[in-house]
């Protein structure tokens, strides 16, 4: 497998494929998923010549079920670590949900001071900051997330069960066509993570705040968000990092759920393309 070893001795599994002169894009996953779930956006940029790159998240995949560092700082940082390690450079950086935290953090300390990044794309992402507090009265209560590490830490292989087969891809929605291996690979592809990565990484992609992020962002964005999705309300996030961000292009898929790269990649995919290229 291939690995780079962090600073503090982690090591993140990543995936390069593609020619090593081509333009590069590395995606940033979703909790508490790896780099497999961008497996039909990897062959599909493959195909158009790209360079693409993904990682596992620390904890999560096949990199170290390491027992700290869960925070933004050390994704951003490891993900900084994987794009030095290649010297990846005119890149663009795609994050979904967790993962679009991620890529917005790494762009703003890392990326973007280093030269390194061309563009920016978020889906379904987490900034500016999803719990609810005085200074955001728009977010979910904190009590929403405590229940997400209850039922973790009470049963994770069926709360793994429950999640995808209901509002990760709006299947609970009436009428809606449930996609059983879909759940199933979203279920393996969290089960191979370790518990504990998991856990703290709730407290991650539901505190953080990326608003100072968002703030000095210069490169063309790229925001995406279904207006179903139940996991990241649109209205405290899509639509309010938008505003935050200095040259953001918003694009509201209608009926779209969290888990659109998946359900709806046959128009994602080359909307992300489209965005590249303009």
């Amino acid at each position: 497998m291939s690995t780079v070893t962090t600073k503090d001795g982690v090591e993140i599994f990543y995936k390069d494929w593609g020619p090593k002169t081509a333009q590069p894009i590395m995606f940033h996953h979703g909790w508490p998923l790896c780099s497999d779930d961008w497996d039909t956006q990897m062959l599909f940029f493959l195909e158009k010549g790209y360079r693409v790159v993904a990682h596992d998240r620390r904890g999560h995949g096949r990199s170290t079920q390491v027992g700290d560092g869960h925070d933004m700082d050390h994704y951003a940082a490891d993900a900084a670590a994987v794009v030095e390690h290649l010297d990846l450079r005119n890149t663009v950086h795609v994050g979904h949900s967790t993962g679009g935290g991620e890529a917005t953090r790494y762009v703003a300390r890392h990326g973007q001071p280093q030269g390194r990044v061309a563009k920016l794309i978020i889906i379904g992402a987490v900034p500016p900051i999803m719990v609810k507090s005085d200074a955001n009265p728009g977010g979910l209560p904190i009590e929403v997330f405590d229940g997400l590490r209850r039922q973790l830490a009470d049963n994770r292989a069926q709360f793994y069960r429950d999640l995808p087969a209901g509002p990760f891809y709006s299947f609970n929605r009436p009428g809606a066509k449930v996609l059983e291996p879909v759940i199933n690979n979203w279920w393996r592809q969290g089960m191979i993570g370790g518990a504990k990565a998991h856990y703290d990484g709730i407290k991650a992609f539901s505190e953080t705040d990326f608003t100072d992020d968002l703030k000095i962002i210069t490169v063309p964005t790229f925001v995406m968000h279904g207006d179903d999705d139940q996991i990241v309300p649109i209205a405290d996030s899509a639509l309010l990092s938008s505003k935050l961000l200095q040259n953001a292009t918003l694009k509201v898929y209608e009926k779209f759920p969290h888990g659109m790269c998946t359900t709806h990649a046959d128009i994602i995919n080359p909307d992300i393309l489209a965005f590249i290229k303009g």
